[in-house]
């Protein structure tokens, strides 16, 4: 097994105010620490894919609804991505995104998802991530309704699946408890801790979602409040930087490494480092041994 090493993403310079307007991750004081070329990462397909299906915070808007007081729709309850790259959506029976969609064609209700991701460890700079995909909305019908409701319960088995059927609960009699709205995503917007950047569309329909992602926030709560010790130690892989006076947070987690955040005891600097797995990940037990060769080689 290969020794897995650090490699340290330098810190930012302090935004300007063109900068922070640019960028989703900066701050009013210093931008997200951003990697140099060439790091193993997800594409950008594979992180919106994983954004998508994740519990990040998503909200859901109508730009062109006639009715301004409707225009920000709340939030859907799940979602999830078809093989074909189109999102379903589990919204209220009764909100307004469900009731417009169900007067629409299929090209005339435009809608915009926008998703935070938030770092679930404190840490500076705590947005990690947003994704934005903009498309038109539509209701699923028919035969696909099984299929998409399934889709759903695989990814997210939730309750509110089971509100499909038509309510029994005046003024809502007779309309569905829930409904399963179809995004066909046009434009993908996306950034997060490896930059901005535009995603195609098509790619998302063949990207896949990382498998520690239903994992992640448990995971990196474990390392960072049971194993901080462990973590601080990685600093000594990272060569001639000195690990005096900085607190370490695992930051993100997927399938081919581990980010971490090193931080400066007066908090006004920070840089990240990307821990590479010998290979990647598929699951849970996959990760344990990775973590395992990462601590031991750190120890050396």
């Amino acid at each position: 097994m290969s020794r897995p090493h650090g490699i340290p993403l330098p810190s930012a310079r302090r935004s300007s105010d063109s900068d922070e307007k640019e960028s989703a991750c900066a701050d009013d004081k210093q931008g997200q620490p951003r990697p140099r070329e060439g790091v193993r990462q997800l594409t950008g397909a594979e992180r919106v894919r994983t954004l998508v299906e994740s519990n990040a915070s998503v909200s859901l808007t109508l730009p062109d609804a006639f009715d301004q007081a409707e225009w920000w729709t709340g939030v859907p309850a799940a979602r999830t991505v078809t093989p074909d790259g189109d999102v379903i959506l589990l919204v209220p029976g009764e909100s307004a995104a469900a009731r417009a969609a169900a007067h629409a064609q299929d090209d005339d209700l435009t809608a915009v998802i926008e998703i935070t991701d938030v770092a679930p460890v404190s840490v500076p700079h705590r947005i990690r991530a947003r994704a934005r995909l903009t498309g038109w909305l539509t209701p699923v019908r028919g035969d696909d309704r099984a299929v998409c409701a399934a889709l759903l319960a695989e990814r997210h088995p939730v309750g509110e699946l089971l509100g499909l059927a038509e309510s029994q609960d005046p003024p809502y009699t007779g309309r569905p408890a829930w409904m399963m709205l179809r995004l066909e995503v046009g434009e993908i917007t996306l950034d997060d801790l490896w930059g901005a950047e535009q995603v195609d569309p098509d790619e998302l329909a063949g990207a896949e979602p990382d498998p520690l992602a239903a994992h992640e926030t448990e995971l990196l709560q474990h390392l960072a409040s049971a194993h901080a010790d462990r973590v601080a130690d990685l600093c000594g892989l990272l060569g001639s930087r000195e690990a005096a006076g900085l607190t370490a947070v695992p930051l993100a987690l997927d399938r081919l490494g581990l980010r971490v955040r090193f931080t400066a005891d007066s908090g006004r600097s920070s840089f990240d480092a990307r821990f590479d797995f010998p290979e990647p990940v598929a699951d849970v037990c996959g990760l344990r041994r990775a973590m395992r060769a990462l601590f031991a080689a750190a120890a050396r």
